[in-house]
């Protein structure tokens, strides 16, 4: 059955890949973006875009909502002001939207939010342990406070008795896009690394995964609350970077020390340094069947190789 499906971060990595599979599915896409005239030349003139909620009406048909939008966590130093931009880059699109559902007279049947791993920061010990969405978050490290700060604002749509389905991303692989164009091209220079020990947990996931996951959620209207968005297979940190040296040929020969990568990037440097053994418990619960289980399959897919079957 054909939705209306009202997205913020639409033009961003996740977004465009996810727009461009709704729109193959039939459904009908709202984006609220800042700049509707860039919005319409990168995902088309079908889609509805609109700088401001204010421009729908309260009878507009909205099935379902789903919120990307916010900056890059990893990039410029966490500093003050880069916090504070972060967690408005993220609150301000999820206020807009929970005035809009109040103002709707039908409000939509559920709201998938993007927040991620990083509700589960890092532990001293046992992060080789399995993680799953039981899991309680870390307060007083930034990368879990600006994740359960991103929830809670979404439980609000709870109140209204909207389905919220909270999504955990892990690092999100794609070809155009997030963490594996810069890692392939090391990889493709020999400049690929293990970063510290290289013994932390690295979860990952294909962004067809991603894809596929918030489709599972929007037509299966039991699934709600945490789901880790997360390839079932978590190698080391080790393991990728020898893996993905490996999809072109290549070897790892360089290691960069965890001292020099806290040096240049401060707490930043955890989400490199300091990853947990996250399982996608929920999606698997839910019936999820991922196109891309394990690293091999998704390197493979991505370097341009048919990957091994089975």
């Amino acid at each position: 059955m054909s939705k209306t499906l009202l997205l913020t971060g639409a033009t961003g990595f996740v977004g465009r890949h996810l727009v461009r599979r709704l729109l193959a599915d039939g459904h009908s896409v709202i984006a609220l973006t800042r700049d509707p005239a860039r919005a319409t030349d990168a995902l088309g003139p079908q889609v509805r875009a609109v700088a401001t909620l204010g421009d729908l009406s309260a009878d507009t048909p909205v099935d379902a909502c789903i919120h990307l939008a916010g900056a890059r966590v990893i990039g410029h130093p966490w500093t003050e002001a880069r916090r504070e931009e972060l967690l408005r880059s993220r609150a301000g699109p999820a206020a807009q939207l929970l005035a809009f559902m109040h103002r709707l007279n039908r409000p939509p049947r559920a709201l998938l939010v993007a927040s991620a791993i990083g509700w589960y920061g890092k532990v001293e010990t046992g992060a080789d342990l399995p993680c799953d969405e039981n899991t309680p978050p870390q307060p007083g490290q930034f990368q879990s406070d600006l994740c359960a700060a991103i929830e809670r604002d979404a439980q609000l749509a709870e109140a209204l008795g909207v389905r919220v389905v909270r999504m955990r991303f892990g690092v999100v692989l794609g070809a155009d896009g997030g963490a594996y164009p810069p890692q392939s091209l090391a990889a493709r220079l020999g400049l690929g690394a293990v970063l510290g020990d290289g013994r932390q947990p690295a979860p990952w996931v294909h962004v067809d995964d991603v894809v596929g996951l918030a489709r599972h959620a929007l037509a299966h209207e039991t699934l709600a609350g945490p789901v880790n968005v997360v390839a079932p297979q978590t190698p080391t940190q080790a393991q990728f970077a020898h893996a993905l040296a490996a999809s072109y040929g290549r070897r790892v020969l360089l290691r960069v020390p965890g001292f020099a990568l806290r040096l240049a990037m401060g707490e930043m440097a955890d989400l490199l340094l300091s990853g947990r053994n996250v399982v996608p418990a929920a999606a698997l619960r839910a019936g999820y069947s991922f196109l891309h289980p394990t690293l091999e399959h998704a390197l493979a897919e991505l370097a341009g190789r048919r990957p091994r079957e089975g």
